[in-house]
């Protein structure tokens, strides 16, 4: 038997979502190795999201079954009014799997998603905005100048060497300095992103003044929330073995893949190493033997083995 009337009925409104979800996905399993620095990682993301976002959003993060640390730190923002939207999972989704459930959720009709190990500089929203209503059907937009291999933006080709008032080059139109802030990022050795920069031609897009690189990155990028929709769910079958999928489907939908010319975003990776400014250039013999190729390729290779067996899912 009910005793009363629920205080909630004599409640007139609620107040609607904004317009633009920040979805940010997080997975830090545990506080040392690789993931060492994860947590300061993912506190320097949130914070320059609060300190550089102008404007209305909210902010949804989907925790990918994190360590206990990481979990307690999130639920401690989220009590502080600094997450808007919090999602605990108990295990490993994989980064498909997550991408399902948190994108879907978002009630934006704009949605800014992002990994957690990624920088967010004054002015990014607005920048992002600017190019989603520069061009039509923009499927994905990144926040930093990209070079990528055409066969993932055959769609964004296709569409700027027809369309009347756009203009396309072909070439290396970016600048190496700007491929080697964003390689060193993710781990890459500069002989091997010096050859991958070499071989690979760049294509800059212009409409009105304005300038993009064809191609995205999927760990940030804009997007309208029904175009994901039309994408969603993308099979989830590895924590990591499907996220290109989302690149192949946005391309085969035909929705234009395209990245910005400046740095509004950037990827920090696992430290706080060059995680808002260019990093130093290091010389040849910083690091000395353990950043031998052949010895951090042996390293990384034990490291992913242990990985596996203490954390396979």
């Amino acid at each position: 038997m009910r005793v009363g009337q629920n205080p909630v009925k004599s409640v007139e409104s609620i107040e609607a979502p904004a317009a633009v979800t920040i979805v940010i996905i997080n997975y830090i399993p545990f506080l040392a190795g690789y993931y060492a620095q994860s947590l300061d990682v993912l506190k320097r993301c949130l914070a320059s999201i609060k300190a550089n976002t102008a404007g209305d959003y909210d902010l949804m993060l989907f925790d990918n079954g994190s360590c206990s640390e990481a979990r307690s730190y999130l639920l401690e923002q989220e009590e502080a009014g600094n997450i808007d939207f919090l999602f605990l999972s108990e295990r490993n989704l994989g980064k498909a799997g997550a991408w399902n459930l948190a994108l879907a959720a978002a009630p934006g009709e704009v949605i800014a998603y992002a990994d957690s190990d990624v920088y967010f500089h004054p002015g990014w929203l607005e920048a992002h905005l600017d190019g989603l209503a520069a061009f039509p059907n923009v499927g994905m937009l990144t926040g930093m100048p990209l070079l990528s291999p055409e066969k993932y933006s055959t769609s964004t080709v296709v569409w700027a060497e027809s369309a009347r008032g756009v203009k396309v080059e072909r070439g290396q139109m970016l600048a190496w300095e700007d491929f080697w802030r964003h390689a060193r990022s993710l781990g890459d050795e500069e002989e091997v992103a010096r050859k991958f920069y070499g071989e690979t031609e760049s294509i800059r897009i212009s409409k009105s003044g304005k300038h993009f690189f064809a191609g995205a990155a999927h760990f940030q990028f804009v997007s309208k929330k029904d175009i994901l929709e039309e994408i969603l769910p993308i099979p989830a079958e590895r924590p990591m073995g499907r996220v290109r999928l989302l690149d192949e489907m946005v391309n085969e939908k035909g929705y234009l893949r395209l990245s910005l010319p400046g740095w509004h975003v950037q990827h920090m990776g696992n430290t706080l190493e060059g995680s808002h400014e260019p990093a130093a250039e290091k010389g040849s013999g910083s690091g000395g033997f353990w950043q031998w190729g052949p010895m951090r390729k042996l390293l990384q290779r034990l490291y992913d083995r242990i990985f596996s067996i203490l954390y396979r899912q």
